[in-house]
């Protein structure tokens, strides 16, 4: 992401979040959620999911539904956007993208792994990694052509579906049929090529996985999240991968 969208970003949530915020009344009480209703009264679009206190004192942390993170002063007056960076004897380390990771983990966790459409390591399983995909996404079917290449790695493939037209789409039903047909690996080698795949409907946590791959900040696809949380995001090389999972 360039400096001007970041830019433009943060400027874009201070905006919406600015003004309002001076006419709401002092903090009371618990301050979790004193400033989870501060923000919530000021700003009625905005969802928020948890609020705790940051590793820099005097800030909390606040998680939309959406997955972005703000931090804001005790009081709920003050408002920061971006990545909160700590200095170590090591350099210097991204806490707000450590906290993303730890929630993707925990998101992941919880979901069912039979849902996914699974290619299984070939011999001994080494790593895992779960990756948001769309079927018609030019880099995702060119991270699908090295599949077997990663799997011969010891990487298993679990697929999530995250049509980027969203809900009611062509691209969305064909994510379906895949899902639904009879042989899921099979019907989705041949989406993957192009190849025109019988439409199928059945019960099916296509929905789901589009909204879960929302929460964890999916923004595009393909979006890579390692056994850790991290997110990868955009196509990288099978070797590459491999390489920068240790098994290399």
């Amino acid at each position: 992401m360039s400096a001007r969208i970041c830019v433009k970003k943060s400027v874009m949530v201070l905006g919406l979040l600015a003004g309002a915020v001076f006419a709401v009344p002092a903090l009371a009480g618990n301050v979790e959620d004193a400033i989870s209703k501060r923000l919530t009264d000021a700003v009625p679009r905005l969802q928020v999911v948890s609020v705790k206190a940051s590793e820099a004192k005097g800030l909390y942390e606040v998680q939309s539904n959406n997955g972005e993170i703000i931090y804001t002063t005790a009081n709920g007056q003050y408002l920061l956007t971006g990545d909160l960076l700590k200095i170590t004897g090591e350099g210097i380390t991204n806490v707000t993208e450590e906290s993303r990771a730890r929630d993707r983990r925990e998101m992941m966790a919880k979901e069912d792994v039979e849902d996914a459409i699974s290619f299984p390591a070939k011999g001994e399983e080494k790593a895992v990694i779960s990756v948001f995909t769309d079927i018609d996404c030019p880099y995702c079917r060119k991270l699908h052509a090295e599949v077997s290449q990663l799997n011969e790695y010891g990487i298993t493939v679990n697929y999530y579906g995250f049509p980027r037209s969203g809900p009611g789409t062509p691209s969305f039903a064909k994510y379906v049929s895949v899902w639904c047909s009879e042989d899921q690996n099979a019907a989705m080698d041949a989406a993957k090529q192009g190849e025109k795949v019988d439409k199928a409907s059945c019960e099916n946590p296509v929905l789901e996985q589009f909204m879960l791959g929302k929460n964890i900040g999916v923004t595009g696809t393909p979006a890579i999240v390692l056994e850790d949380g991290h997110m990868v995001r955009g196509y990288v090389p099978a070797e590459t991968l491999a390489k920068g999972l240790g098994l290399l």
